[in-house]
């Protein structure tokens, strides 16, 4: 019989799952569907909440408690973007005279002033969205970019909620100590949004540590327990993170191959083909750095470009080209370094089942 380490048995006895793996949230990409697959396989669903409007965050919650198994741990991801106020006009024009020559090849309209500015789907976590958190009452909330401010955070406490946090670096993960449960440490290969909020250099020089340098030193600094991100995709990863200290491990990219996941044919596509320099850290998406397949835009004019405007208002300007080219100006396609050893498995359920018995494999032949 296969024995998990003991740092690993603990999370999972806290938060009443078979295995220390937790598929990762992401935003637009999977739902409630994959989360309450992942449950029934004896890991950590979640709900990925940055995208959704406070409404809809309860019912995404209840599709969950009734297709999860009974008990199972309920847990919500939001963003919390402190910076998240529309930038100036001036700022928005420089963006959009970046990409003049685009729209004129493509033939796209550009958004007009008001669409520059509006809300764009993506909300940092707010009263509204703590509002959702008191009536669902989950038993876990995770924040990327930091934590929100204090009289959110104490409210979020009160529903009886355990905390999570992303860090990116040492420093990081110390400013959050005494702040959380549980710190989400992410390395350099991890895909998606970098989750750094120390510092004004995080959004043009994001921190890039990777993964095994990242995650001993995290263990160290903090008494919490750690929970590995970063070029995870199948049982060697699992069980790797896990002699480096970490309570758990967060499985992002393999999870997106899923055939329940939200994403288009293209990004399948991209994941299919994809190989170990296939990705990029680029702000052109979003505003916000984050792991990625890079399109025409991006390696013409990033990765990281300072004529990007904040977090997330860059995309809305770029939209109007992916409509008009989804091939060259595909819009995020999301993955990590790793996206090459995650192969398609079935549905959510199918590959947290895989990554358990992958990791017990692995696991075993060591023991």
């Amino acid at each position: 019989m296969v024995v998990w380490p003991a740092l690993a048995r603990a999370l999972c006895a806290r938060y009443g799952v078979r295995a220390p793996i937790v598929q990762a949230p992401m935003a637009d990409a999977v739902d409630w569907r994959v989360a309450a697959g992942a449950a029934r396989a004896g890991v950590l669903g979640s709900i990925p909440c940055a995208t959704l409007a406070p409404d809809a965050i309860a019912p995404a919650a209840q599709n969950f408690r009734e297709t999860a198994p009974e008990g199972a741990p309920l847990h919500l991801n939001f963003f919390t973007t402190h910076d998240a106020a529309a930038p100036t006009v001036a700022r928005q024009e420089r963006w959009v005279e970046e990409l003049a020559p685009y729209y004129k090849e493509t033939g796209a309209t550009p958004p007009s002033n008001a669409d520059l500015v509006a809300t764009n789907g993506r909300a940092s976590f707010d009263e509204a969205a703590c509002a959702a958190v008191e009536v669902v009452r989950p038993d876990i909330v995770s924040f990327h970019f930091g934590l929100p401010e204090d009289a959110l955070l104490d409210r979020v406490r009160a529903t009886g909620a355990s905390v999570w946090c992303t860090a990116t670096t040492v420093a990081e993960a110390k400013a959050l100590s005494g702040c959380v449960d549980v710190v989400i440490a992410q390395g350099a290969e991890a895909g998606g949004h970098r989750g750094s909020f120390l510092g004004d250099g995080c959004y043009m020089k994001p921190p890039l540590v990777g993964t095994m340098a990242l995650i001993p030193q995290i263990v160290d600094a903090v008494s919490v327990p750690v929970i590995a991100a970063g070029a995870i995709a199948d049982g060697r990863g699992v069980v790797a993170a896990l002699a480096l200290g970490a309570s758990g491990v967060s499985v992002g990219t393999a999870f997106l191959r899923a055939e329940d996941s939200l994403i288009n044919d293209g990004h399948r596509a991209a994941l299919e083909s994809s190989r170990d320099e296939a990705t990029v850290v680029t702000n052109v998406y979003s505003g916000r750095p984050a792991r990625g397949f890079a399109n025409r835009l991006v390696r013409e004019l990033g990765p990281i470009s300072p004529a990007v405007p904040e977090f997330p208002w860059a995309s809305t300007a770029v939209k109007p080209l992916a409509a008009a080219d989804p091939e060259a100006f595909h819009g995020s396609r999301w993955a990590g370094q790793a996206a090459a050893i995650a192969s398609p498995r079935g549905d959510g359920e199918a590959v947290a089942r895989w990554l358990v018995a992958d990791a017990e494999r692995v696991l075993g032949a060591l023991q």
